[in-house]
């Protein structure tokens, strides 16, 4: 076993040990670290997002980042996604032939065949309303690989197959005539279209009623299990995390707080964590809020 973990600093209050950074910890026999992210710090002008993210990404595993709003969910992804260069720490990559990549310094061709390991599950599903399915769902197809449209119509009815939507029957049809579940499908089926080694989700239930956040979960751990691959989701749907995820991070104030199983983080004692699971309005997370300070 390796070991990666990193040194938290030192707290001087029971408030700055709730906030402080969980260390990454050992690497279990048998897994493979995919995503090595250490201390990650993103800041836009004077307001700090990242302040120090360490947290390893194991090969087929599916692991849910969860936080409330502002914790810093949605940056990090974008730089998972190579969109955003941290301001320091690194990121790097798992390659095919044992080396890795550090995605703060790689260049363009570098960061473009490491998306195209990807696929992204966008909020809402990001479908082009003045697109077709087949259009929407083939567009990497077409923009990316160049295919030919028979070759790009048989991609598509199998990415469609494979999120079990009826392909013949809405490949001619607009985003505005599917219902909320069938978006988040299609949206689906245009990530594993280039068959990816990765899907990041980003929020990938919100706005959807029970049963179909119920369908996209069971989605999620199908398309784990029959490809194999990575799944990354960005969330602060508990019901979801809880159900389709091997491994647990919280993320807070811009740090990895607490780091797990899902049986793991029921039991941590962490007050930030516990208050998000039993969504009590007395704790660290409305404290601020209701003494009217604001997040540093």
């Amino acid at each position: 076993m390796r070991d990666n973990s990193r040194i938290s600093a030192s707290v001087t209050s029971p408030r700055e040990s709730w906030e402080a950074a969980t260390p990454v910890g050992l690497v279990p026999d048998g897994k493979k670290v995919l995503v090595a992210i250490r201390d990650l710090h993103k800041g836009f002008g004077n307001r700090y997002v990242l302040r120090g993210v360490s947290l390893d990404v194991y090969q087929g595993e599916t692991l849910v980042i969860l936080g409330g709003s502002g914790s810093g969910k949605t940056t990090l992804i974008r730089h998972l996604m190579g969109m955003l260069t941290p301001d320091s720490g690194t990121l790097r990559v798992a390659l095919a032939d044992g080396r890795a990549m550090d995605l703060a310094r790689a260049n363009e061709d570098e960061l473009g065949a490491w998306r195209r390991r990807l696929g992204v599950v966008f909020q809402g599903a990001a479908l082009l309303n003045s697109l077709t399915v087949l259009e929407n769902v083939g567009l990497p197809l077409v923009e990316v690989d160049g295919l030919p449209a028979d070759h790009v119509r048989n991609r598509v009815v199998a990415a469609l197959h494979r999120v079990y939507l009826p392909a013949e029957e809405i490949l001619h049809l607009k985003p505005a005539n599917l219902s909320g579940g069938m978006r988040k499908r299609v949206g689906i089926a245009r990530a594993i279209i280039q068959e990816p080694e990765v899907i990041l989700y980003d929020e990938p239930t919100t706005g959807l009623d029970p049963v179909t956040v119920n369908g996209v979960n069971e989605l999620t751990l199908d398309l784990q299990r029959r490809l194999k691959v990575t799944s990354i989701v960005i969330t602060h749907d508990l019901d979801a995390a809880f159900h389709i995820a091997d491994r647990i991070a919280m993320l807070y104030k811009g740090r990895i707080i607490a780091l797990g199983t899902t049986d793991t983080i029921r039991q941590d004692p962490n007050p930030v964590l516990q208050q998000l699971l039993t969504g009590s309005t007395t704790g660290p997370l409305t404290d601020n809020m209701l003494q009217g300070q604001r997040t540093p």
